[in-house]
């Protein structure tokens, strides 16, 4: 049973993620990409990181994915402009990934993997020890500089989507604090004295 339900949650998380890069509507990647979220949470729970894999649920699927999905159905994109760029980048997007496997298949053509591999790579199991605790130990003491390292290239791409989202529209009369803080009362207010009958 575990079997099955191994190779049931990886063949969900590979379809969905070939289903994210294909889809041509982006609201149907996003949800392929909550699938995704749910199998690989699937596999953290057989592996014994409960902990990781709520996580995973809690941020990715009801925080990250809803985020996606709201930003996707907001935005104001013309999908058929996208398209059309991307007929015209295909044959170099082609080549690229032409290349990129080929690099790939070199590499893991030659993989050789030695003895004491599995031994260095394998977290320490500490006994009568919760999964939080392990975990915490494994992230702030063996691989705080990677950690911190990753948390400085998230915080990259959030500005740099920011930057790519910001648009400001000439059309649309925004606040100016200083010239509502700067102007002259006398001139802001005017009394008027209109007769019965006439309007303002």
């Amino acid at each position: 049973m575990m079997i099955f339900a191994f190779y049931l949650f990886a063949l969900c998380v590979v379809v969905s993620g070939f289903m994210v890069v294909i889809s041509k509507n982006p609201v149907h990647s996003v949800l392929w990409l909550i699938l995704a979220f749910l199998s690989a949470a699937g596999l953290f729970v057989m592996q014994g990181a409960e902990f990781v894999a709520m996580l995973l649920i809690i941020v990715y699927v009801g925080a990250v994915a809803v985020l996606f999905l709201f930003v996707v159905m907001m935005l104001d994109t013309d999908f058929a402009e996208l398209k059309g760029e991307l007929a015209r980048y295909l044959p170099l997007g082609l080549l690229i990934g032409l290349v990129m496997m080929a690099q790939l298949g070199i590499a893991f053509g030659a993989w050789q993997t030695a003895e004491t591999a599995a031994a260095a790579r394998a977290a320490p199991i500490v006994e009568n020890t919760l999964n939080t605790h392990a975990l915490g130990m494994l992230l702030y003491d063996r691989y705080f500089l990677a950690f911190q390292l990753a948390g400085l290239i998230l915080l990259v791409a959030m500005i740099g989507a920011i930057l790519l989202t910001l648009r400001h529209r000439k059309d649309i009369k925004r606040q100016d604090v200083l010239q509502q803080m700067w102007r002259d009362p006398k001139k802001a207010m005017r009394m008027t004295n209109p007769k019965p009958g006439q309007g303002l």
